[in-house]
């Protein structure tokens, strides 16, 4: 009985050694998923993809930065208006004449700037702006003493969109062609012609004094006409009046902005420097007075 236990565990032992590498394939089998199954499986149940299934994304697709990549700095509001500090300069063209003959207070002055005027790399007063005012005095030279003198008021500014701002200025330099002088408060003053006087005498001193010889055939008579041709000439320049103050039609004035000048920034914000008309600058002139000797 002994040797037939003996056998029976023996014949098991050889069937399961047998048996060994089939049990191993059926169970690998059994553990890897079925693909086809799988995607089946995934397909029959809503809301759920599979990898295969998720389409690329296109090459220019933009791609989402992280907050922390947006710009922090925030842009800085325009203002309502800008400002044209007190004490700005602006070089204007005079477009119509003036002269202390003619000139009465509460004549036009009509002007144009002539380069533009840049705040805070804002172009606020474009070239081709026009500026205008009115005389507030004119007096004329003195037949004896005193010059010509002209007082202008600048209360006015129109940008070349036809925006209009109150305006105030002064003129400091002037470019008349003659001996004009701009003085305190912006009065533009004539030159005198003290030259010209000298020689109005000593010409007709002169011209006496030959007479004189001519006539009288001595040293004396030509005294004597020496002193009545001073006299004549003397008599000339205090019976007609110094030159006029004049500023001819294209003369420039420098002017000086007595406040600040306060504009709307969204009428006085340009993109271009402007354009200033050409106007000829007034021909060089001398000092002189009127012709003849009879007072006007």
């Amino acid at each position: 009985m002994k040797l037939h236990v003996a056998g029976g565990l023996v014949a098991t032992v050889i069937i399961a050694f047998a048996m060994a590498p089939a049990l191993r394939a059926q169970s690998t089998s059994s553990q890897s998923p079925n693909p086809a199954a799988t995607q089946q499986s995934s397909a029959a149940r809503p809301g759920v993809t599979t990898p295969q299934s998720q389409p690329a994304p296109p090459a220019n697709a933009p791609v989402a930065l992280p907050s922390s990549a947006a710009p922090s700095a925030a842009v800085p509001p325009v203002p309502k208006y800008f400002v044209v500090p007190a004490g700005t300069r602006l070089p204007l063209v005079l477009h119509n004449a003036i002269t202390t003959r003619s000139a009465q207070p509460g004549d036009p002055v009509y002007l144009e700037t002539l380069f533009p005027i840049i705040v805070d790399s804002r172009i606020l007063i474009p070239a081709g702006s026009y500026v205008s005012g009115e005389i507030t005095e004119a007096k004329r030279p003195g037949r004896i003493h005193g010059r010509g003198q002209i007082k202008i008021k600048l209360d006015n500014l129109i940008l070349p969109n036809g925006y209009e701002a109150s305006f105030n200025a002064s003129p400091t330099d002037a470019g008349t062609g003659g001996n004009e002088t701009v003085g305190k408060e912006g009065t533009i003053t004539g030159d005198s012609n003290k030259a010209g006087d000298a020689g109005t005498v000593l010409e007709t001193t002169m011209a006496g004094a030959g007479l004189g010889g001519i006539v009288g055939r001595s040293g004396e008579g030509a005294g004597i006409g020496a002193g009545v041709g001073a006299a004549a000439g003397l008599l000339a320049v205090l019976l007609t009046r110094g030159p006029e103050a004049e500023l001819p039609r294209g003369t420039t004035l420098d002017v000086m902005t007595n406040r600040p000048l306060y504009l709307l920034s969204s009428k006085a914000n340009f993109t271009t420097p402007g354009q200033a008309s050409t106007l000829a600058g007034p021909p060089n002139r001398e000092p002189r007075r009127r012709a003849g000797i009879i007072p006007y």
